[in-house]
């Protein structure tokens, strides 16, 4: 399977206090990956690092390598690298006092789309990939607050994907949601990965064996074991990683 996302030796700060050490990790193209790991393992600061976002955190930095498709993505403006790796954060977060409509055209227009025509046709393939269309076609006018907690998450992966990313990083998507709200979440993640290159951190390591096709495990900042899905939560390789999936610590 070939690589799209690969860090390289990648470390990371908060300050003074190092979160990421030395991390090599080859992510495959058009697959879920999951990372696991007990808080405060590295898990987020890693996917943050993944499109340049941990360095927007005061005196946070890194070192080492991140590249998409054999690209530095060190060397580039990191706006435009967010463009290409796109997010969705743990709490859902529509742009306040935008409709569903604005919500998903922000990033075409950021991007010189402004024809209404094209604009349109973005926004209604975004919100039918995120499964959301059915849901809002009739009050694309209404505000991205005032849909439930689980159609705001969905907007918000219509937001990303309506910029036609590369690969799109997902930071516990689902903790806030309730169960039927995650269900669709998790199938909507199923289908993505015939499209994007999906990254997810999850700490229900019940959803990283559902959903992902490989699996991290993180452990104080150290990537422990990467491999297979199945290989990483039944035939470990790593006594700490049998430990973990097998709910004896975190």
């Amino acid at each position: 399977m070939p690589t799209k996302i690969e860090t390289r030796e990648l470390n990371a700060w908060y300050g003074r206090r190092q979160a990421l050490y030395d991390v090599s990790l080859a992510i495959p193209d058009g697959q879920v990956t999951a990372i696991i790991g007990p808080s405060g393992c590295g898990k987020s600061t890693f996917l943050r690092c993944l499109n340049r976002l941990h360095e927007e955190i005061p005196r946070a930095r890194t070192s080492g390598g991140i590249f998409l498709d054999g690209e530095d993505l060190m060397r580039l403006d990191p706006v435009s690298v967010r463009f290409r790796v796109g997010m969705v954060f743990q709490k859902p977060s529509p742009f306040p006092n935008m409709s569903i409509f604005e919500n998903v055209a922000a990033g075409p227009r950021l991007l010189g789309v402004h024809g209404r025509e094209a604009l349109d046709a973005t926004v209604l393939e975004a919100l039918q990939q995120a499964g959301l269309w059915d849901e809002v076609a009739e009050h694309l006018d209404a505000a991205g607050t005032s849909l439930s907690g689980g159609q705001q998450q969905r907007l918000c992966i219509a937001r990303a994907l309506a910029v036609h990313p590369e690969v799109l990083l997902m930071d516990e998507p689902c903790s806030a949601l309730d169960p039927i709200a995650t269900n669709k979440i998790e199938a909507l993640i199923r289908t993505l990965r015939t499209q994007y290159t999906v990254v997810i951190v999850t700490h229900n390591l019940a959803q990283a064996v559902r959903v992902s096709d490989s699996t991290a495990f993180f452990y104080l900042g150290k990537v422990v074991e990467f491999g297979p899905t199945e290989q990483v939560f039944h035939q470990s390789k790593e006594r700490l990683t049998e430990n973990y999936v097998n709910g004896r610590f975190g």
